[in-house]
């Protein structure tokens, strides 16, 4: 009898990926997530569900006996608390997807037991915040104290997919517009110099999929990314060869005025405590594990080219405010 996996989340960045491959090997999947989905695949089903992470609503959905749940849903610290032994009960291998971000700036390859955020950094309020990357840390701190043994953490590095792009903290909704008409995207100078790791959602899909049912990954946490890295110029580059992408540089004040005018502290801290690291990744637990090849995995260069060609003419057409703030700065 074919095993059945719940994809929750299932049609993001790696979901879109992932899915058809789980089915591709046998398993019966369900997909929950706020989008509605379609495939001809008897062995794939889309649920879309206004708020999966409602209590009763996923009480509901667990009666269907999971073998495995793959839980791309975000979750803050108080929530996961309450949330995370339901789930863990109710399947044999429960995924959860943490972060690189969860990783400081102490040690370079990074590797699954480098310092976190979480463990080094004591400013406030950083750390008595809510920042993604310490509340995927805490996360992670839930299930290593609990009692299950079923769980496997995964920590992705910046995934780039069929309509996920990302250029230092910018997003699709930015780069793809401005340089669909001919505009410069702004970037800040003291990160252009710095390591970024970029990988494939096929690749990261690949490694989940290998990953789960696999008793020897149990309570253990991999970083699923490719040890390929480039300084964030050269990824600029790249979208520049790709479609056209003009960039200047300004200072990280300017450029972070761009994008929070309020000051959002946390705009800030995916900068400064992110894409201003040198993110070098030691991906050898993982390949290890899955039997994968770093020479198998898609190159940046190639993979931005696949998935910026095949998006849609009418995606990403409508102008951000952060791209209103960039034209005024321009001005």
């Amino acid at each position: 009898m074919s095993k059945k996996v719940l994809v929750l989340g299932g049609t993001g960045a790696m979901g879109v990926y992932l899915v058809p491959m789980l089915a591709d090997m046998g398993y019966k999947v369900d997909v929950v997530s706020l989008d509605s989905g379609e495939s001809s695949n008897p062995n794939i089903k889309y649920i879309k569900a206004e708020n999966a992470k409602d209590p009763a609503y996923i009480a509901e959905l667990l009666k269907n006996d999971y073998d495995g749940i793959v839980d791309f849903l975000i979750y803050g610290t108080a929530e996961f608390k309450e949330k995370y032994r339901r789930l863990l009960e109710n399947t044999g291998h429960y995924i959860y997807l943490s972060s690189y971000r969860v990783y400081a700036n102490e040690e370079h390859p990074i590797k699954e037991t480098s310092p976190r955020l979480l463990d080094v950094i004591k400013e406030e309020p950083f750390i008595s915040s809510e920042d993604y990357s310490l509340y995927k840390a805490r996360g992670e701190e839930v299930l290593k104290a609990s009692e299950f043994a079923n769980w496997t953490a995964i920590r992705p590095a910046i995934t780039y997919s069929k309509r996920r792009f990302q250029l230092v903290t910018l997003e699709a909704n930015v780069i793809i517009e401005r340089a669909r008409h001919g505009k410069t995207v702004l970037l800040p100078r003291q990160a252009m110099d710095v390591q970024a790791t970029m990988s494939w959602a096929g690749d990261v899909a690949k490694m989940i999929s290998r990953l789960l049912f696999n008793d020897a990954t149990k309570r253990e946490t991999y970083t699923v990314a490719t040890a390929e890295h480039n300084p964030w110029r050269v990824v600029a580059d790249y979208y520049n060869e790709h479609i056209g992408l003009k960039y200047e540089e300004v200072d990280k004040e300017d450029y972070i005025s761009f994008i929070s005018p309020d000051k959002n502290l946390h705009v800030r801290w995916q900068l400064e405590y992110d894409r201003m690291f040198d993110r070098i990744i030691d991906n050898s637990k993982i390949l290890n594990i899955t039997g994968m090849k770093q020479s198998e995995l898609m190159p940046l260069r190639e993979g931005l080219k696949r998935e910026l060609a095949a998006l849609p003419a009418d995606a990403f057409t409508a102008q951000s405010d952060t791209s209103k703030n960039m034209d005024k700065f321009l001005e």
